[in-house]
């Protein structure tokens, strides 16, 4: 029931985020609520990770979930960056807001693959599962190079 619940509220989120744009109040508020969104999608990745590199049992149904996660999760972050949240307790560059519309297509980039991988993780179909992961995870590190400091 409580994942039920829970689902239920990312997806009523990730459907009302443009109406919420904004609506941070400042700009660490911003960082923290992107850094929630990213820090849950990188667990639930990371999962479907170890099940594909067979680190952990391979489970249909669980790398499924994690895949509609990473999918709803996926809408969520890109409103948290306001002008000004590159400075903070963040590894964002500041290019973001010279390049707004590069990154802005990078993230839809990220939603569209997540979205496909949610899809294909309904199939039985390991070969076109690997592909979306992997066309997933080359978006995340394709915005992580252009546009996060390196660590």
């Amino acid at each position: 029931m409580f994942k039920k619940f829970i689902m239920s509220a990312l997806l009523s989120t990730a459907i009302t985020t443009p109406a919420l744009s904004h609506s941070f109040d400042g700009v660490e508020d911003a960082i923290q609520y992107r850094k929630a969104a990213f820090g849950l999608m990188a667990h639930n990745f990371g999962e479907m990770a170890a099940m594909l590199k067979g680190k952990k049992p391979m489970d249909k149904v669980i790398f499924a979930q994690r895949a509609n996660n990473v999918a709803a999760l996926a809408q969520l972050p890109h409103e948290g960056f306001i002008e000004g949240s590159d400075k903070g307790e963040t590894d964002v560059l500041a290019k973001i807001w010279k390049n707004k519309s590069d990154f802005d297509d990078k993230m839809k980039a990220l939603q569209i693959s997540a979205n496909q991988l949610a899809k294909v993780s309904q199939l039985d179909d390991i070969k076109a599962i690997k592909k979306a992961f992997g066309a997933t995870g080359k978006n995340c590190k394709s915005c992580h190079k252009s546009y996060k400091q390196r660590n």
